[in-house]
């Protein structure tokens, strides 16, 4: 396959994105015909994979010029400074599980090539005030871990024809303080604004039986 800058001379030849069950269905849907879903639910339902697949697809497509990355850093405490190397490489291990995807979908050159481009940007909290973006899909992944005032700043950077997916598991918060995403599930449904709310259940994991074992196990001692 040959690239022009970061374009795409030939397109890969890649499968659609198959739901596996109902819930992964509605939120396909929902992507398709809303500009920001907010997805609920437990490790292992398909939640960032289909975010971030999406977003590889439309960027392979030229459907979008930007793809953007972010999630609070929140491993045990906000210890993203004492990790060595540039900020990028700092966030580079919390994006893995996004950025792996998109490597599957459009190829680790045509990915490594994109970075170098500022095609796809990972872009940590710290450095968010006074950016804006548009034409772009814009993932917050493990939303839960953000705080009110950081899903403020976030959700303010969006600007026109950006496609917006938030994405989190609000059981799995590791704030001592209210969580964004509960603050943000909760202004759509008083204000009703329109803004669709996918929530996967312990029944909608996909990834393996293993994982759903242990999901269900932690859930029922309430870990």
């Amino acid at each position: 396959m040959e690239l022009h800058g970061s374009k795409f001379a030939a397109e890969r030849s890649l499968p659609s994105i198959k739901p596996l069950n109902a819930t992964q269905a509605a939120y396909l849907d929902a992507l398709k015909t809303s500009p920001q879903v907010v997805v609920l639910g437990p490790a292992g339902t398909g939640k960032t994979w289909i975010a971030a697949t999406l977003a590889a697809d439309l960027f392979r497509q030229r459907r979008i010029s930007k793809i953007i990355l972010t999630r609070p850093n929140v491993p045990s405490g906000r210890s993203l400074g004492f990790f060595p190397g540039s900020l990028e490489e700092k966030f580079g291990p919390w994006a893995a599980p996004i950025t792996e995807a998109i490597k599957d979908r459009i190829g680790s050159a045509a990915y490594e090539i994109a970075v170098k481009n500022g095609d796809i940007e990972m872009v940590p909290f710290e450095v968010m005030r006074g950016r804006s973006w548009r034409d772009a899909f814009i993932l917050l992944d493990e939303a839960q871990n953000a705080t009110p005032a950081e899903m403020k700043t976030f959700l303010t950077r969006i600007g026109e024809d950006c496609t917006v997916v938030i994405n989190g598991d609000v059981s799995q918060c590791d704030l001592r303080e209210t969580s964004g995403l509960r603050t943000v599930v909760h202004l759509i449904k008083s204000k009703l604004l329109p803004v669709p709310i996918i929530e996967f259940t312990r029944d909608d994991i996909v990834r393996s039986g293993i994982c759903e074992m242990w999901v269900r196990a932690f859930e029922e001692v309430h870990c």
